[in-house]
């Protein structure tokens, strides 16, 4: 009789705990629900100042963000007052929740050597970093334009970290695969093709009767490749530029080329630093600038713009089932007032976040370069998962929505 009162008293007290650890689990719940309730709204104001840790507007423009060990970094170009070109470098910033940021100074700062590639008062754009695992180094890539020479050179500059804030050491700048023919030119169709119209220079100071642009004809050459090959010996031309960096840790150097006509998809090297010479040509002679990419579901997605200089106007956007395409054109992936000048802004980057993804552009004040705004917005999807953008004057990133006050 008495074990038999003990097992019942044992098993009393199993049951005790066994209730108190669900009771435990039911206010830790509850707790965490009532937090989530009380979560403050993480609000995006696109188009407005946006003022670091110092109180002033975060100066980080044609940049692009990494995550790195849960810490966000904008890297972007510095403006000044009265020029767009760089007075100063690239600057950094860091954050926890991508809207209060810290200003980590000057990542790469342009030289006072005036032999430097990137000697003050050249044009540097378009800065983005990414990280190489197998390195540990930080690898940074921008469009660089050497001094004096307006956008003649159209090259791309490198330049790596051994943190992300830097300071980064530039390594060197230059045309993008010399000697290399893309992968769709490089077959004998392509090249008899373009052995018919290898008298073109495109140039009229060194050919008069080059073709006039954008006639039909004239199309039909750029398509062919007849710029590609102008451009052969030297590298092709690398002018505003993002980088991707795939689920297999590959990484890409998406640029615009041929004078701005056509976009190249290139390869890195494994250490991030070079091209492996592996490179495509996307959508010639369209005229494409500005691209951001990312993926998603299996596909690749990339938004552009077209090329107006400063002024803004209607985005691109495209998709593939590989980052070496084929790439589809689709409309314009903007909806509703302004959507035909892009809101105003002009792509630059598309920032990963949990399962979504943001939508980041300039809006450019090229009288007063240091005032340019950021134009910030969450990427929607329709019910074939095709993506669009909606201006939202206010939205939180806790739940991707318009703030409405």
């Amino acid at each position: 009789m008495t074990i038999f009162v003990h097992i019942i008293n044992i098993l009393i007290f199993i049951n005790y705990i066994k209730m108190k650890q669900i009771c435990g689990l039911f206010v830790a719940s509850l707790a965490v629900l009532a937090s989530c309730a009380k979560q403050e709204p993480l609000v995006i104001a696109p188009c407005q100042i946006w003022p670091d840790n110092n109180g002033v507007h975060v100066n980080a423009h044609g940049g692009g963000v990494l995550l790195h060990d849960g810490t966000y970094y904008w890297f972007g170009e510095n403006k000044c007052d009265t020029t767009s070109s760089a007075m100063v470098g690239v600057d950094c910033y860091s954050s926890q929740d991508l809207v209060h940021w810290t200003n980590e100074g000057v990542a790469l700062a342009v030289s006072d050597d005036p032999e430097s590639d990137i000697t003050r008062g050249c044009i540097l754009e378009r800065p983005k970093v990414i990280y190489n695992e197998k390195t540990g180094k930080f690898v940074m890539w921008f469009h660089l334009e050497l001094k004096g020479r307006g956008y003649e050179a159209a090259r791309a500059g490198v330049a790596v970290a051994d943190n992300p804030t830097g300071p980064y050491t530039f390594i060197r700048s230059g045309r993008v695969n010399p000697g290399i023919l893309p992968m769709d030119l490089d077959n004998e169709e392509a090249k008899a093709r373009l052995a018919e119209i290898d008298y073109y220079t495109y140039d009229e100071s060194k050919n008069p009767q080059a073709e006039e642009w954008w006639t039909p004809e004239w199309r039909a050459d750029v398509d062919a490749g007849i710029i590609a090959e102008r451009d052969l010996e030297g590298g092709q031309m690398a002018r505003d530029m993002t980088l991707f960096v795939d689920q297999d840790g590959k990484a890409y150097h998406i640029y615009s080329a041929e004078e701005n006509l056509t976009l190249n998809i290139a390869e890195l090297s494994d250490d991030y630093l070079s091209h492996t010479g592996k490179y495509i040509r996307m959508a010639p002679g369209g005229h494409n600038e500005a691209p951001a990419v990312f993926f998603k579901d299996g596909t690749y997605w990339m938004i552009t713009s077209g090329c107006t200089g400063w002024a803004p106007n209607a985005a691109r956007m495209f998709s593939a089932p590989s980052i070496m395409g084929p790439w589809t054109q689709y409309d314009n992936p903007c909806r509703g007032e302004n959507a035909d000048i892009t809101f105003g802004g002009q792509s630059t980057f598309i920032l990963p976040y949990g399962d979504n993804f943001i939508f980041m552009a300039d809006i450019w004040r090229p009288k007063h370069p240091s005032d340019a705004r950021y134009l910030w917005l969450p990427i929607q999807f329709d019910e074939n998962g095709v993506p669009f953008l909606e201006f939202m004057e206010k939205w939180d990133l806790n739940t991707f929505k318009a703030v409405t006050e």
